[in-house]
């Protein structure tokens, strides 16, 4: 976590998926910058678990427990958050597998809770958001919803899918005050990735990586707080990839 700062003092964040990973690390960075935050997730017990990583560091914390991709929980959502200045648009699953054994199941599973969760959940705040004449949504792409790997055609899709809607709505709501950019990650290292990378393949895949090293999850840190704060005041529709420069690595 970094140092307490106070750069987000007086506003309202929610994020997604915040019981682990890059939601876990996103929630407790923006409550260092002075944000309260709201956490959002299905496993109860993890997401209580951040919440008191959190609170032990003096921050206003709340949590909701509910499934994005249940539209009845998302209706409930706006009520139990109260007004949101921020929304981190982070939940997010994967298949892994070939696409010719790539299952409906498989398919329903990535797109309903990447693209179309991220979706109806932005709707829900954005309509507060109106409201009040501001806010600001970062969601959370990946740099394979610009280029593509094998085994992963659902979630490539579902990313490509952020970045088109990312776009639609910042040009939408733009006029409301409500700013929508999204941030791409290329492979970062998380609890839940780091055995592969010590694995044959994943030496191998990092060294496509031009800066020949793994994003670390404090990499994430500057390109959020840009796009969450007031410093981008003057962006909307933006897409912050943050590989070590995959993206223009040779082919």
């Amino acid at each position: 976590m970094l140092r307490s700062s106070t750069q987000l003092l007086g506003k309202r964040a929610l994020i997604t998926g915040a019981s682990g990973g890059l939601g876990a690390h996103f929630a407790q960075l923006l409550a260092s910058q002075g944000a309260d935050v709201v956490l959002v997730a299905r496993r109860v017990n993890a997401l209580d678990a951040v919440a008191e990583k959190i609170r032990a560091f003096g921050h206003a914390v709340d949590t909701i427990a509910l499934d994005v991709t249940d539209s009845a929980s998302r209706t409930r959502l706006a009520d139990a958050a109260g007004p949101i200045d921020i929304l981190i648009n982070n939940a997010g699953v994967v298949r892994e597998g070939a696409a010719l054994t790539h299952t409906e199941n498989d398919w329903d599973t990535v797109l309903d809770t990447n693209l179309k969760a991220m979706f109806f959940v932005a709707q829900a705040l954005a309509s507060g958001m109106r409201e009040r004449g501001h806010g600001c949504i970062v969601n959370v792409a990946s740099i394979l919803g610009l280029r593509q790997a094998g085994g992963v055609v659902s979630y490539a899709v579902s990313k490509a899918g952020v970045i088109q809607l990312t776009q639609s709505l910042a040009l939408e709501w733009a006029r409301h005050g409500i700013r929508v950019n999204a941030i791409a990650p290329g492979y970062v290292e998380t609890e839940l990735n780091q055995d592969f990378w010590v694995t044959e393949p994943g030496k191998a895949l990092i060294k496509r990586i031009p800066q020949r090293r793994l994003g670390q999850l404090s990499d994430l840190d500057g390109p959020m707080l840009l796009l969450a704060s007031d410093a981008s005041r003057y962006m909307t529709g933006a897409v912050l990839a943050v590989d070590g420069g995959h993206l223009v690595s040779s082919l």
